[in-house]
């Protein structure tokens, strides 16, 4: 009975860990920009010109 009681704790704790990593990325605008990621593929980059 003991080790449901670990288990349980230990995955809640995964899970606080994850959840504060989420919270972060948030905060700090890891999510703003949901549009240009799928069109960058789309376009080219441009080729450095060679002197």
């Amino acid at each position: 009975m003991s080790v449901i009681v670990i288990l349980l704790s230990v995955s809640v704790a995964i899970a606080a860990i994850f959840l504060a990593a989420y919270l972060w990325s948030v905060s700090r605008g890891q999510f703003e920009d949901d549009v240009s990621p799928a069109s960058r593929i789309l376009f080219d980059d441009e080729q450095p010109l060679n002197k």
